[in-house]
């Protein structure tokens, strides 16, 4: 019986995109290869613990696994990485931003 097709064939994909093993992703999110292989067919259900693990290993919100609506991919994964570095190193990115887009304005004047 199968169980919700296109929540498995998103955690599929993106373990493919990402070029994640079968056995990674299993031994990361606590289950056995056999689980996931079944998880991916769509044969058995995930748990609200293992789907909040698939979408912190895979950079997705859980909505986006479940409705398939990942909206601002991006900067949902930036926003994640970001808030994991020090005070410092998020400073040091703040900085390099501006940077960036006193750079691009610079460049769009000279044109």
């Amino acid at each position: 019986m199968k169980i919700d097709m296109s929540l498995a064939k998103r955690l599929k994909s993106a373990r493919e995109f990402l070029q994640l093993s079968q056995v990674y992703v299993a031994k990361t999110i606590n289950v056995s290869r056999t689980s996931l292989v079944a998880i991916e067919a769509g044969e058995r259900k995930v748990s609200s613990e293992e789907l909040k693990a698939f979408a912190e290993i895979y950079g997705w919100s859980i909505d986006g696994l479940v409705y398939g609506k990942q909206e601002n991919d991006k900067v949902n994964t930036f926003a994640r990485a970001f808030l994991s570095l020090s005070e410092q190193d998020q400073h040091e990115i703040i900085n390099l931003i501006e940077f960036k887009k006193q750079m691009k304005e610079r460049m769009l004047n000279n044109v």
